[in-house]
């Protein structure tokens, strides 16, 4: 069998894309070493802008003389087939904490009982109400509104896709200013006033986006978030860690530089003038929150504006993260390739000489690291695999760069677990600390290289098919690993005496 094997590495040895391969092993690790230096500066920096976050806000994060001067939100809700959890996530808002704003559930011609659930739980009733179809949408067929709940509105239409709904929300939406935020979100009360609060403080300020956290091993009390947990299950888990690398240090390490690309179309506030001039959300793509953000940056830079786009660490908005393998490729796939049709539709703010640091530092990022990331990384891996074991790489220096690549990437997750607790602190309980350290260290042997593989895979299909087509729903299966207690109807739904919500409960 020896002989074999002797004959099989050999004729390796001789083939060209081997060879080309070895003669590439060194860029490889440039390429490694050159993605973790970037990370490790971003962690640094928002390292740095949380704990003087903390220090400035935390304390008080908003003069009881300013609140009574927040500028109204309408929250707009895209929903789809979400009867099972739409009626929570109406119920949570309608505790928020914000002295004015309303909530639009845009019903995407859903085929379940999504529009019967809300109508019940409600007392929704079709009006007559005015739509300004002022962004193009399928059509709508009715508009409802609630007695007993006048801030909760209801707008049932055609289906056209997730963009589509957003849309149709902002075609009805009152307010100067609104939220997106997924049908299956819970928000905490303070944090719509949190994430509105740059608003405020800047007049440049068009754009403002907060944290998504992992909603799995939780407790929902009224559609109330009453008990902060983990999840049971691994997969979560990953996913818990994962979000708290690419917010608290991701998105964190951008806002100082305004060069912030991504705001999560689960949480983010917007000047709805100022999007409704660009056209909207796009439909024709599956990163329609990507793309409406590099497309404002770019429309912004080529009118010579003075604008901010912001990222806020403490607003924090929890959702159901996929809890099974087949539901978790599916959405990453869909992210990379989101991402690579916003980075090639919006090519042109790189290198732009009006681009600024979006153009200039964010964007090139964007395309080397996460764009041809998966596809560099998945390659380098192989060869480097295929390279030692024919022995065209000593396995020494094989070994060398692999516990670089796992220690850095552990490295990282536990920076950012560090950043949660010492800043945000939501686990507090020793056990919780510890799940989370073992968590962050054990997704690096095996469920990051298997995010790797299926962001590759998106970026090569999208490589393959650069076909846009319209944005799909993208529907996960989901566990219901959080518990929903109901101890009453929405009746005891706090009111300020109109019979809505109000007040901290």
């Amino acid at each position: 069998m020896s002989g074999y094997w002797q004959m099989l590495v050999e004729y390796l040895q001789q083939v060209p894309w081997i060879q080309i391969a070895a003669s590439m092993q060194w860029f490889f690790m440039a390429y490694f070493v050159a993605i973790n230096l970037a990370y490790l500066v971003l962690n640094y920096i928002s390292a740095y802008q949380i704990v003087r976050y903390m220090r400035e806000y935390r304390a008080n994060y908003l003069p009881p003389a300013l609140r009574d001067y927040q500028p109204p939100v309408s929250i707009i809700l895209p929903a789809y087939n979400e009867a099972r959890s739409v009626v929570s996530s109406v119920r949570s808002l309608l505790r928020t904490s914000y002295p004015e704003f309303e909530i639009v559930v845009v019903n995407d011609g859903s085929s379940d009982a999504t529009r019967e659930a809300l109508i019940e739980a409600f007392g929704l009733v079709k009006v007559p109400e005015a739509y300004r179809a002022r962004l193009p949408t399928q059509p709508v067929q009715a508009v409802y509104a609630s007695a007993r709940f006048p801030r909760v509105h209801m707008v049932d239409k055609d289906n056209g896709g997730k963009a589509d709904a957003i849309n149709a929300g902002i075609n009805c939406a009152r307010y100067p200013l609104f939220c997106v935020m997924d049908a299956d979100s819970i928000l905490q009360p303070e944090s719509l006033s949190r994430v509105v609060r740059p608003f405020l403080e800047d007049r440049r300020v068009v754009a403002s986006g907060g944290v998504v956290r992992v909603l799995n091993g939780c407790t929902v009390t009224d559609g109330m978030l009453s008990k902060v947990g983990l999840p049971n299950r691994l997969l979560p888990s990953f996913q818990l860690v994962e979000y708290l690398r690419a917010f608290l240090f991701g998105r964190m390490g951008w806002s100082p530089m305004n060069a912030l690309l991504i705001i999560s179309g689960a949480f983010g506030v917007f000047y709805k003038e100022r999007v409704v001039a660009i056209g909207g959300y796009k439909v024709d793509t599956v990163g329609e929150d990507m793309d409406l953000v590099i497309r404002l940056h770019r429309n912004l830079r080529e009118e010579e504006r003075d604008y901010r786009i912001v990222f806020v660490p403490d607003p924090v908005c929890w959702t159901e993260a996929p809890s099974d393998i087949a539901s978790l490729r599916n959405q990453r796939v869909r992210w990379q390739r989101g991402l690579a049709e916003s980075l090639w539709s919006n090519i042109g703010l790189m290198f732009n000489r009006r681009g600024g640091a979006p153009g200039w530092v964010a964007f090139p990022f964007m395309l080397l690291f996460e764009f041809l990331g998966p596809l560099i990384e998945v390659v380098g891996y192989v060869s480097m695999i295929v390279l030692a074991l024919i022995g065209l790489v000593q396995l020494e220096v094989f070994l060398v760069f692999l516990a670089a690549a796992v220690g850095m990437g552990i490295l990282l997750s536990v920076n950012a677990m560090l950043l949660e607790e010492l800043s945000f602190g939501l686990f507090t309980k020793p056990s919780q600390q510890l799940r989370l350290f073992v968590v962050a260290v054990l997704e690096n042997f095996g469920y990051r290289q298997m995010n790797s593989m299926w962001r590759f895979s998106g970026t090569l299909g999208w490589l393959l098919s650069r076909k846009k087509q319209r944005h799909n729903w993208g529907q996960i299966n989901r566990d219901g690993s959080w518990q929903h207690v109901a101890t009453a109807g929405p009746a005891s739904v706090p009111t300020n005496g109109a019979g809505e919500g109000g007040a901290n409960p």
